[in-house]
């Protein structure tokens, strides 16, 4: 297995360059305010959605899909890091979760 970079949530800088990579239904119940979401599965696809990061920080609900989206990205040339935990970790943290619709967030 490939290792990759990884992060622990406290640690990421501010105004870091988010990357979420889970499932639509993850992303809408709740995320980071200002993380890009581009789900793993439509990844290949979508690399023109991911954003700019120098690096840029990877997550998703407990670090597991995000991992394999790092080790993906930095064999394309990116520079990419891990968030451990994901938005688990996040949220345990006291990082702002935000819901589409106006709800109550929550990480499913």
């Amino acid at each position: 297995m490939t290792t990759v970079p990884t992060v622990a949530v406290d640690d990421l800088p501010a105004g870091a360059a988010v990357l979420d990579v889970r499932e639509n239904d993850e992303w809408t119940a709740g995320h980071a305010p200002d993380a890009r979401h581009v789900p793993m599965s439509q990844l290949t696809g979508r690399m023109a959605d991911v954003p700019d990061g120098d690096p840029l920080y990877v997550i998703c609900r407990s670090g597991g899909r995000s991992a394999q989206v790092v080790a993906y990205l930095n064999q394309q040339g990116h520079t990419s890091v891990n968030v451990e935990g994901g938005m688990q970790a996040w949220a345990a943290r006291g990082r702002a979760v935000v819901a589409d619709g106006g709800g109550t967030p929550e990480i499913v």
